[in-house]
């Protein structure tokens, strides 16, 4: 018998142990020298600092979760503190803001990002930031001077330059007061079209497609309305046209991608009067709806208002002085996207060789300016910006005609600091009366005093439109079409105190008749989100905070419940479905992260779409390769029920022997999709699908970043078309519910949090209470840490 030798064996394994011993001290040594690396750029928390800069000392509290409450003896003092707070805790987060709309984020990032710059810098944001802030009133440009100061302070102030920069081998640039309105200007970037591609592509439509497929695939509104003022729209008409008579022979059909209609994410926000609650108080909730990153678009914190009783609290956008969204101690207000039309298109009337435009004052040479753009390890790219006397021109429709942009951003008015004003008004109709001079995007602006009285108007100027109504693109040249300075006071849009004590929005139509046409339509989302707020205010007589915080977090599928019975229906006599009926009827009845059936009664309902319009996608791409029906089309529910219910013969796609067959094949679609992961049915649930993604924006370029900043992946509830709206991706950035005088009552919810370092102790500080629903503290707690600024 012969017997192995056991040395080499047990010389392999003392080699494998070394080895194993070695990467593990490896390891522990890198997570070391990161744990050090990272530590230096983290916040100053407590102690005192000299600055030089402030007129008496500033005291900054902290508490557990990093809410700070500032108090100081002079207003740009604490407008110091409060730039420094945002750069000690999020610099890279401003400065990617100011990067994104003045185009220069290539300088930072690289070549990835020049094309985004080429398309942003046609707007030269950065030399209109330059005007309006000197346009500015002498207060607010020395408010706006110390904040400036206080970000440049509280960078230097860091150990090393925020952690971003060391990845990205760049150091940072100091702040300016033009950097403070550039943050604006991103906000009109993602609340408003800088191309204007609604009205571009609703014109395309309107003139390509035959009239009465038009008014049928395109309509205004309908049942799901729940406008302020005015009622839902009539139901619609069926066309006369044939569907199939938009394909060609042998053309090949084009089928989007199963992706909600709905691309508005912009907010819900509602108030009750004093009337109905017990404190006499109104109560405000806002919840804005936005992409959700590490760390978070705000930035909690709070101030005194020196020789007042006024104390700020709530939201600000780290990048400027002011508070976005909160309550005064008076006064309570929130903000969603009004999604009316704030910028018209231009189509220009060339001279032959191409080089004038026609105007009302005859042919005129385009002014043509050169912007160089900086890109990280690369020469400078030039760009050529071409003007006009009503603005740059930004593109081409789709015949070719170079398009000229009128758009409210570029105005001086367009982007300033008075929201600051809201600092020390007491009521409700005093916030109103300073509307129509906010320079931010244009939004529902809602609002209730401590007194109890409710108001909504239009937060932002609304121009006043001659001999067009901003529908369609029309030319300007001779004159007849143009704007008039902007509307007056007396000409806002507004409702204020309605006799139901109610007031509701949520980026959809809220006005008719002459209101509705001085706002216009940019593309208003689907009514359904909107109707479910208003019937839940008129659910109850009275309120508390913590039934508006319900309200907030209300997931139930009402707007869904017609596709699920008919989903049930169809399914009732398929044996090989059984399985899938089952899900269906116990779908729950909401957006909850554990149904299968709502999932599946979605996602049927978005392919449906596809399969139906189709064909009116396949013509259209003829014309514009890139041509995104859906995405133009938020009040698609109305046809897409009209042809589930009806079953109209001549609207089916010829692709399709039958609607039955359609409908089965868009079933079939949406279940395959959804086994693409290989769980069983029973496992593929609605949070299988809406998973958190909540990421730092790095962390699309360098990976190992998630795995110290990303958010855990939560399986979440609620969707679109529901209060609780919410996505992987996107969702309630925040959630506020207060009434003014009564703060301490108030509930806050923010993703992820305070700071945006992995280190922080309010690193991820009030994300559970956001996910779960919790309802977590408007105001800040106990100090935890102070910190003094001489």
């Amino acid at each position: 018998m012969t017997h192995s030798n056991p040395r080499p064996q047990r010389r392999l394994i003392r080699h494998l142990t070394r080895g194993v011993i070695a990467l593990a001290a490896l390891l522990i040594l890198l997570a070391a020298a990161t744990w050090l690396w990272l530590r230096q750029s983290l916040p100053v928390l407590e102690g005192s600092l000299q600055t030089g800069a402030l007129s008496a000392p500033v005291s900054i509290q902290r508490d557990a979760q990093g809410i700070p409450f500032i108090r100081a003896e002079d207003r740009a003092d604490s407008a110091f503190a409060l730039g420094f707070l945002h750069a000690q805790e999020r610099f890279f987060q401003m400065d990617l803001l100011r990067r994104n709309s003045a185009g220069e984020l290539s300088e930072l990032v690289g070549a990835a990002a020049l094309d985004h710059d080429k398309e942003i810098r046609l707007h030269q944001f950065r030399t209109r930031a330059e005007r309006n802030v000197a346009a500015m009133p002498a207060q607010q440009k020395e408010i706006l001077a110390q904040y400036t100061a206080g970000v440049n302070f509280g960078l230097a102030e860091l150990g090393a330059a925020p952690w971003e920069y060391t990845l990205l081998r760049q150091q940072p640039r100091d702040w300016s007061p033009a950097d403070s309105l550039l943050a604006i200007f991103s906000m009109y970037m993602t609340l408003q079209s800088h191309t204007g591609k609604f009205e571009l592509r609703d014109n395309a439509l309107a003139e390509l497609l035959p009239g009465d497929l038009y008014g049928f695939f395109v309509p205004d509104g309908g049942v799901w309305d729940a406008p302020l003022i005015g009622d839902p729209r009539p139901p619609l008409a069926l066309p006369k046209t044939d569907i199939a008579a938009l394909i060609e022979n042998d053309e090949p059909m084009v089928y989007s991608a199963m992706e909600s209609e709905d691309m508005i994410f912009g907010s819900n926000n509602w108030v009750v009067g004093g009337a109905l609650t017990e404190h006499g108080a109104a109560i405000v909730a806002d919840d804005m709806h936005l992409s959700i990153t590490v760390p978070n678009i705000w930035y909690r914190a709070g101030w005194n208002i020196p020789g007042t009783d006024f104390a700020m609290r709530g939201a600000t956008l780290p990048g400027g002085p002011i508070l976005v969204a909160g309550s005064n101690g008076k006064v309570a207000w929130g903000f969603t996207n009004t999604t009316a039309d704030w910028g018209d298109l231009i189509p220009l009337e060339l001279s032959a060789d191409k080089r004038q435009y026609r105007t009302p004052d005859g042919w005129q040479e385009f002014i043509v300016e050169s912007e160089a753009i900086a890109v990280k390890g690369k020469p400078d790219e030039a760009l050529q910006v071409q003007k006009t006397i009503w603005g740059p021109v930004i593109g081409e429709d789709h015949n070719g005609k170079p398009l000229a942009y009128r758009w409210v951003a570029h105005d001086v008015r367009g982007a300033n600091m008075n929201l600051l004003e809201m600092e020390t008004i007491g009521t409700t109709r005093g916030a109103m009366d300073i509307a129509p001079e906010l320079g931010i995007p244009h939004q529902n602006f809602v609002l209730g005093d401590s007194a109890g009285n409710i108001g909504w108007t239009v937060a932002g100027p609304i121009p006043r439109r001659v001999g067009l109504d901003g529908s369609r693109s029309v030319s300007w040249a001779d004159g007849s079409a143009y704007w008039d300075g902007y509307l007056s006071l007396d000409e806002q849009p507004q409702v204020y105190n309605p006799p139901s004590h109610r007031i509701w929005t949520a980026n959809s139509r809220t006005m008719d008749g002459e209101f509705l046409r001085v706002m216009g339509d940019g593309g208003y989302a689907l009514g359904a989100r909107q109707q479910q707020i208003r019937d839940g205010l008129f659910a109850k007589d009275t309120f508390t905070e913590q039934d508006l915080l319900d309200l907030q977090l209300d997931d139930r599928a009402i707007f869904l419940a017609r596709w699920q019975e008919h989903l049930a229906s169809l399914l009732a006599s398929e044996p090989d479905y059984a399985e899938v009926l089952a899900q269906v009827e116990n779908w729950g009845a909401r957006a909850s992260a554990d149904s299968v059936g709502y999932r599946i009664v979605r996602n049927f309902r978005l392919r449906f779409i596809d399969l139906t319009t189709a064909p009116v996608l396949t013509f259209m791409r003829r014309f514009d390769e890139g041509f995104e029906f859906n995405r133009v089309n938020r009040q698609m529910e109305y046809p897409a029920w009209e042809m589930l219910a009806n079953e109209p013969a001549h609207l089916l796609n010829p692709e399709y022997p039958s609607w039955r067959a359609l409908k089965f094949a868009a079933l079939d679609s949406a279940l395959e999709k959804m086994a693409e992961d290989g769980l069983p049915l029973a496992e593929q649930t609605w949070g299988v699908q809406n998973t958190a993604i909540i990421r730092h924006p790095l962390g699309r370029a360098v990976p190992a970043v998630n795995w110290f900043t990303a958010m855990p992946e939560d399986p979440l509830p609620g969707d679109s078309h529901m209060p609780r709206f919410q996505s992987s991706t996107k969702g309630a950035s925040e959630r506020l519910v207060v009434a003014p005088g009564h703060e301490e009552r108030g509930i806050f919810h923010m993703a992820t949090g305070q700071s945006a370092h992995p280190l922080s102790p309010f690193f991820g500080n009030g994300h559970r209470d956001w996910v779960e629903g919790n309802p977590s503290g408007f105001t800040e707690k106990s100090a935890v840490y102070t910190l003094t600024l001489q």
